[in-house]
């Protein structure tokens, strides 16, 4: 089934889609990373934070390269040396991002409050579903085949309400950044083509993920329909 020519065929838009998308990423990160801003990344995200009434939110950093994330158990954005140190439209771009799901978080986002609440079972979808069609599909055993369809199902489920997520954190950073001074309209272009670039891939990601239930799908029916 995994190396069933089809498959690939059915996923090509997504892995096109996913390669452009990584590209572009890196383009318009290296570009907007030589343009300065006024803030390092740390010092950008604070601003928009405090500016939100959410002085309890905490910033650190983290090591990686664009590792950058907003841990909501915890309440803190973790950056990655380059947004946590930089000073440039890339890392102020990034921090901001990060520090919208901050705003999300404290304002029960409610796209955010099912995204956080679906992570334990997309989490064990992600992982048990593979299995489960590997060894339905071997054994031809119909029930296990639904049931990890079922499982990816959640999977693609929590990839489309995470899409909103993503766009609106976006957003809200580009009118922070504009709102507090911290970017000029010119420079909003260049954060603008870092912040969508970014969400490309999220794009990608989430297409690949409904093309390949589609194709379990497809691989379901057409075995039932030749039973």
């Amino acid at each position: 089934m995994f190396f069933d020519p089809v498959y690939f065929i059915f996923i090509a838009p997504a892995l096109i889609l996913a390669f452009y998308a990584q590209m572009r990423l890196r383009s318009t990160y290296a570009t907007a990373s030589q343009m300065p801003a006024p803030l390092t990344g740390a010092a950008a995200a604070r601003h928009v934070l405090d500016t939100a009434g959410l002085n309890q939110v905490g910033i650190e950093q983290i090591g990686g390269h664009l590792s950058d994330h907003y841990d909501p158990r915890d309440k803190v954005l973790r950056l990655s040396p380059e947004v946590y140190g930089g000073r440039s439209l890339a890392a102020v771009g990034i921090a901001a991002h990060e520090a919208g799901h901050a705003i999300q978080d404290a304002t029960n986002y409610a796209p955010l409050v099912v995204r956080n609440a679906a992570v334990p079972i997309a989490g064990f979808g992600s992982s048990a579903s593979i299995w489960m069609l590997i060894a339905g599909f071997i054994l031809q055993f119909q029930p296990l085949i639904l049931l990890g369809i079922g499982l990816f199902a959640c999977v693609v489920a929590f990839q489309l309400v995470n899409l909103p997520v993503e766009f609106n954190a976006s957003s809200r950073a580009k009118e922070q950044l504009l709102s507090l001074g911290i970017i000029t309209a010119d420079d909003r272009v260049y954060v603008n083509k870092v912040l969508n670039a970014a969400a490309l891939t999220y794009v990608a990601a989430t297409l690949q993920a409904v093309l390949t239930l589609l194709y379990y799908i497809m691989r379901f029916a057409g075995g039932s329909n030749r039973e």
